[in-house]
């Protein structure tokens, strides 16, 4: 399915400032069909022309029964299946069906409302009303249908969504979470039941409505400072300035969200809705598990500690051994154990358990090449992007590459002449493939992997099978990619064919 910038690329020629006006409304309007009880579809006309509409856009109620059970985005009226539609646009006043139609076996009214930006109107909006199912004018839904007429009328007037204002939509209070509307003194003429259920839970035991709500909320939150901040921006909805969101810790210790709207209807002063979201128990669970992180953090930072101390250990103890291999094995273990500790150092400070392994095997690579003496000149390079991978792939991950490139520049090179090693990465949703290619000697006559015995690859093997769940093979380089190789370092004159270590390793997560 398209989105919604898609289609009105595809079926209008309406500027940038107008595309994102109407995503706006596409953000706000979940609010204006639960205060309507109705389907809300956005109409553009086809750009070919004003007598053809297509549907961009459409929301359904959680209020109530929907209107269009059926996904209605796409689907294109003329003027004359939609009459409102053009009169709407043409008079730039909201229109409604004087009688009820049918449609697909439902009763339903229809109402078009122009949406201006600046001084056109850009698109409108058709709110259907699902008629079979009676509703009994109750307080609740006569609030409610007023105020979603109120603001109906601002999007007719261009007032509304405010573009200045970032009101965090997407996490901001429902009208289902609780209402309570206030006219031009702050007095409230109406709160919902689960409205008044939150400012019971601030504290608060009696009835809203009569009540002046800024210095009622002021007095019920406990920071002098988270006090005055939502009276200021309840007083500033009621002003007729844009409405925002706010969240405060009340003296009982409840948490409520906030969000303060200004009704200003044909620039008349109507008072303003305030929406309340009590989350004192998603509070305490994002508390809970703010704390799990800190504490999984805590530990790879002191698993890091750990490791870094056992390899000062091993560097101490290669120090004052005389064998050569002795030393060569305990600078190798100690290069093993760095490797592991950079990835605990990644994820203590990470939010997540992921890690970047770019910016890890930046780290890791100049490590791996410090056996590269002025004698055994090898540079290191790499292209493609590793990306974020899961914390359960990255430790062997880096294990194995490191040893690869390890192996690559102790065995591929002699004679004093200059090297290249090369790490590729290729990642698809699926798989990530890592090939280590050398310019070097290449494979001895009758190599088998199986039959390896050095270490590192040893290590390499059984962390790629057993950890990973991938494969790996070492094979000679065709003339094409070694030539390549060769061909990166000016410098090279050697005829090896080069070696490549090929590592795919799946990404899903593995059983």
């Amino acid at each position: 399915m398209s989105t919604l910038v898609e289609l009105l690329a595809d079926h209008t020629g309406l500027p940038g400032e107008s595309v994102d006006h109407l995503q706006r409304v596409v953000a706000e309007w979940q609010l204006l069909a639960d205060l309507s009880f109705s389907d809300f579809l956005m109409w553009v006309p086809v750009e070919e022309g004003a007598d053809e509409f297509v549907c961009v856009a459409q929301v359904r109620p959680t209020t109530g029964p929907t209107a269009h059970p059926e996904d209605v985005v796409g689907t294109r009226f003329t003027s004359d299946e939609h009459p409102q539609l053009c009169r709407a646009m043409r008079e730039v006043r909201i229109c409604r069906e004087e009688e009820p139609h049918w449609y697909r076996d439902l009763p339903m009214r229809r109402e078009a409302i122009p949406v201006r930006f600046g001084d056109s109107v850009i698109a409108v909006l058709s709110r259907e009303t699902n008629l079979a199912t009676p509703r009994v004018p109750s307080p609740l839904e006569i609030a409610y249908l007023g105020s979603a007429a109120d603001l109906s009328q601002m999007i007719t007037d261009g007032t509304f969504p405010c573009a200045e204002t970032d009101t965090g939509v997407h996490t901001s209070p429902r009208v289902g979470d609780g209402l309570v509307r206030v006219d031009q003194s702050g007095t409230v003429v109406f709160a919902s039941p689960n409205g008044q259920s939150a400012y019971h839970r601030m504290g608060y035991e009696s009835d809203l409505v009569g009540t002046r709500l800024v210095p009622l909320t002021r007095s019920l939150v406990r920071d002098p400072f988270d006090a005055a901040d939502v009276a200021h921006h309840i007083q500033d909805a009621i002003d007729g300035k844009p409405g925002t969101r706010t969240e405060v810790e009340t003296l009982p210790g409840a948490v409520v969200l906030f969000r303060a709207l200004p009704l200003r209807p044909a620039g008349r002063a109507a008072g303003a809705l305030i929406l309340v979201r009590d989350v004192t128990e998603l509070k305490r669970l994002d508390r809970a598990l703010l704390s799990k992180d800190a504490t999984i953090r805590e530990i790879h930072h002191r698993v890091k500690n750990n490791l870094q101390t056992v390899a000062a250990l091993l560097r101490l103890q290669s120090r004052r051994t005389q064998s050569a291999e002795a030393k060569q094995a305990l600078t190798e273990s100690v290069r093993r154990v760095s490797s592991i500790a950079m990835v605990h150092e990644a994820l203590s400070m990470s939010v997540d358990e992921r890690v970047d392994l770019d910016s890890l095997f930046d780290k890791v690579l100049p490590m791996v090449g410090e056996v590269a003496t002025a004698e055994l000149p090898v540079r290191l390079t790499r292209t493609g992007s590793f990306g974020e991978v899961a914390a359960e792939i990255a430790t062997p991950l880096v294990m194995v590459v490191a040893e690869l490139v390890q192996n690559a520049v102790e065995h591929a090179f002699s004679g004093g002449r200059q090297g290249q090693v090369t790490i590729v990465v290729e990642r698809s949703a699926r798989w990530l493939d890592v090939f280590v290619r050398d310019n070097g000697k290449g494979l001895p006559a009758g190599f088998s992997l199986d039959r390896a015995d050095g270490l590192g690859l040893q290590i390499a093997r059984t962390l790629v099978e057993s950890e990973l769940r991938g494969s790996l093979a070492l094979r000679g380089m065709s003339e094409d990619t070694a030539a390549g190789e060769r061909s990166a370092d000016d410098g090279n004159e050697g005829k090896g064919s080069g070696t490549e270590a090929a590592v795919r390793i799946p990404l899903s997560r593995r059983s």
